[in-house]
């Protein structure tokens, strides 16, 4: 072979050992990083609701009529004692005058029935003497005394028809009474249903018409509902921060007063049933809220100071073992990251077969121009971040973004660089 052929052959042969080696060179990957640094953590839980007074009134009709009085209006502040509304009366009132009748009536009765008892009981008297000395017949005597039964029978009959009597003037007088209403709590008339000339209906048996609700504005409290998951953490006497739609600018501060321990479930039967649990919430602000304003609150529940914490997006899940640079390998074995997504979408619906390796919780850490995967172990976290309990020290390079390089491309080992900052594009003149 020619020398020259031969120096041709050889340089083609260095050349596409060249290209091979860099077609193989893996591309770094582009990423961001922070320092694990400690701090404190406040872990909060949100839930979302409306304001409501601590003590507010439904006042509501417990007998039936037209209002002939109402002196107040929605928004009036009310002291206790004042009158909120009048029903008509008339036919409470002449009941009242039928019943007085029927008292003294039976009364009457009751006079009569023991006169009568008492000469019953005089004559049994006399005729138990003469029939000692047998001068009357023994039925003569038997009728005396039945007769003489009889009478005191029907003066006790008298006497429970006098206590009926003056029960039903009783019922008749507090029916009466209840024609008027007046406000049992200082307050404000926060919603008014009923206006005058208006018939409401009602029995002390059951509710009535609703006709206005008196309310103690001066307290309020929040009302916001929490996920099953998260209402185990609350306690009452828990701090709370809360933000009211109609005060933008502001925070709020409250106390948790009350935690419910009955759930209230939506849904029930479809995809979006949800179970929830009514927490109360104090406001410490007073006078100046209305009921029904919506407010969400994240009651704080758990503390820690001075802990090794990382960005919440750096913490990601991968399968022991495995790398995310495996997919499409010409073997036909499945790739790495086809059954990570599989194993982690089951793990997340809550299968559990026997064969399902489960992801674990890892951080990429940045050594020189590698990626390294640290297992890790977390504990409470905060809007930003996790307090990593084991697996990283305070310090170290945190691989925290972008997302599709944490939560996909990188693996143990990874070529990584960091992302440079995009320059702002130059607005037009």
């Amino acid at each position: 072979m020619p020398p020259t052929l031969s120096r041709h052959s050889a340089f083609l042969v260095a050349l596409a050992t060249l290209l091979a080696v860099g077609c193989n060179r893996q591309k770094p990957v582009k990423v961001v990083t922070e320092k694990a640094q400690r701090r404190n953590l406040t872990e909060t839980v949100t839930g979302s609701g409306k304001l409501q007074p601590v003590v507010q009134v439904k006042i509501s009709s417990e007998v039936a009529g037209e209002i002939i009085e109402l002196p107040v209006k929605e928004g009036q502040s009310v002291r206790k004692g004042d009158l909120l509304v009048r029903v008509k009366p008339d036919l409470y009132a002449a009941a009242l005058r039928s019943q007085e009748a029927s008292l003294k009536s039976a009364e009457a009765d009751l006079l009569t029935a023991e006169a009568n008892a008492r000469k019953a009981e005089a004559e049994l008297k006399r005729n138990v003497d003469l029939f000692s000395r047998q001068l009357i017949s023994g039925s003569l005597f038997d009728e005396v005394r039945t007769g003489a039964e009889v009478a005191r029978a029907s003066a006790i009959a008298s006497a429970q028809r006098v206590e009926m009597a003056r029960a039903g003037l009783k019922r008749s007088q507090e029916d009466l009474a209840r024609t008027t209403i007046f406000s049992p709590i200082d307050g404000t008339v926060s919603k008014l249903n009923s206006e005058l000339g208006e018939r409401v209906s009602g029995t002390g048996m059951m509710a009535g018409t609703e006709i206005m609700t008196v309310a103690d504005l001066g307290e309020m409290e929040a009302r916001v509902e929490v996920g099953e998951i998260d209402v185990v953490l609350i306690r009452p006497g828990f701090k709370a921060r809360l933000d009211v739609d109609s005060f933008k600018d502001r925070k709020f501060e409250g106390r948790v007063t009350q935690v419910a321990r009955s759930a209230k479930t939506a849904a029930v039967g479809t995809q979006q049933e949800s179970t929830k649990f009514e927490v109360r919430i104090r406001m410490a602000d007073k006078g100046i809220f209305l009921p029904g304003m919506s407010v969400t609150a994240d009651i704080e529940t758990r503390y820690r100071t001075n802990v090794v914490t990382v960005p919440i997006q750096s913490v990601t899940t991968r399968l022991p073992g495995s790398k995310a640079g495996d997919a499409g390998k010409p073997d036909g074995k499945p790739a790495a990251g086809a059954e990570e997504e599989k194993s982690q979408i089951e793990f997340l619906a809550g299968k559990k077969a026997r064969d399902t390796v489960k992801p674990i919780e890892v951080v990429f850490v940045k050594e020189a121009d590698k990626a390294r995967m640290l297992p890790v172990k977390r504990g409470i976290s905060d809007d930003s971040h996790y307090e990593i309990t084991e697996g990283v020290a305070e310090g170290q390079e945190i691989i925290t973004g972008n997302f599709k390089a944490v939560s996909k491309d990188l693996d143990d080992g990874a070529t990584v660089e960091i992302e440079e900052p995009k320059k702002a594009k130059a607005s037009k003149p």
